[in-house]
């Protein structure tokens, strides 16, 4: 039965691909890799075969064994990542209309859809989740599973490009291993301060705006730029820093609880 077989979830992000293996509905391993690139999937009749070897030779390299058969749940943001996965013979894509989720809207990004749904079915709502990825988003929803909205910016490092490519004279700035001082005195210093204080700073506004809505809610922060962006929230926000939960594995949770309503 498909339920008592291990499964694969796949979250195909704006920047890279995030791999999770499970057992029913409990999740024992995750991993990144770059996204695939179409030339290494061949094209032709073989199509569903190539993709089969490729996800073999990945698994290979976690030394995890790829089952015949084995289910593989996708969800994605970009849609040539889509496309070559979706061969994969027991690929099924999650779309919004699977989430237990009330409120959605047609352009929602199951990214955020599915976050918010494992945060919520792990720990509780109503739940905000902040997504620090290749975009930051704010995503909130209510104690009865309803979606309130929420909020998308440029993410860390999309602001630090985009200020390089825009202008003349800004040099591309890398994240800082420390918080900046605010009022710097040199350029690459100024960017980086401008970029992680406004941030954060946007960060403690919207939680303090959920908070006055929803007092018990949960505030939960994931995605690749969380720990940078958690460790410097505590420098600068720390009570507020301090009710907030690092869960790095929401989107996955998500994917579970989708699992569960398919297969069980």
């Amino acid at each position: 039965m498909f339920e008592q077989q291990p499964w694969l979830g796949l979250m195909i992000g704006n920047s890279r691909l995030h791999l999770g293996l499970f057992v029913k509905t409990i999740l024992r391993e995750t991993w990144d890799i770059d996204h695939v690139q179409e030339w290494e999937i061949k094209r032709g009749l073989n199509g569903e075969r190539e993709i089969e070897k490729l996800l073999k030779s990945i698994l290979e390299k976690k030394k995890i064994k790829l089952h015949s058969g084995m289910p593989l749940l996708i969800a994605s943001v970009v849609s040539q990542q889509t496309a070559i996965w979706q061969t994969y013979p027991q690929a099924n894509i999650i779309t919004l209309d699977r989430l237990p989720l009330q409120g959605v809207y047609s352009t929602l990004g199951i990214d955020r859809a599915l976050a918010v749904l494992g945060a919520g079915t792990k720990l509780g709502w109503p739940v905000l989740v902040i997504d620090a990825g290749t975009a930051i988003t704010f995503t909130g929803a209510d104690g009865e599973k309803n979606l309130v909205g929420g909020a998308i910016l440029p993410g860390l490092r999309l602001q630090l490009s985009a200020l390089a490519a825009g202008t003349a004279m800004l040099p591309l700035t890398e994240l800082p291993a420390e918080l900046p001082h605010r009022w710097a005195k040199q350029t690459t210093e100024a960017i980086q301060s401008g970029v992680l204080y406004t941030v954060l700073a946007g960060m403690a506004n919207y939680i303090e705006a959920w908070r006055e809505e929803f007092p018990d809610s949960k505030v939960v922060l994931t995605g690749g730029d969380r720990t940078l962006l958690l460790t410097n929230f505590k420098a600068t926000f720390p009570e507020l820093a301090a009710t907030v939960i690092d869960a790095p594995e929401v989107i996955f949770w998500g994917m579970a609880k989708v699992w569960q309503q398919i297969f069980s």
